[in-house]
């Protein structure tokens, strides 16, 4: 997987808080909780991960161009 973007700037939809966060390679990110406002956040339906749904670049997985992560952390 060479040439894709690692890392994405995460946006809480509760307090609009962002940070930017490294994207692992191997894996979706199913969960992650801002460390601003706590809020759990989750794959909005039809996502993989969180960086797909609230992220500023999409997973790596997904810009190699495969349909979905096959693991989820």
């Amino acid at each position: 997987m060479t040439g894709l973007i690692l890392k994405s700037v995460i946006k809480c939809p509760q307090c609009d808080f962002e940070k930017q966060e490294l994207m692992p390679t191997d894996a979706c990110l199913y969960f992650y909780q801002c460390t601003h406002c706590q809020t759990l956040l989750k794959p909005k339906q039809g996502d993989c991960c969180v960086f797909c749904s609230y992220g500023t670049v999409a997973c790596p997985p997904i810009q190699a161009g495969q349909s979905c992560c096959s693991n989820q952390l």
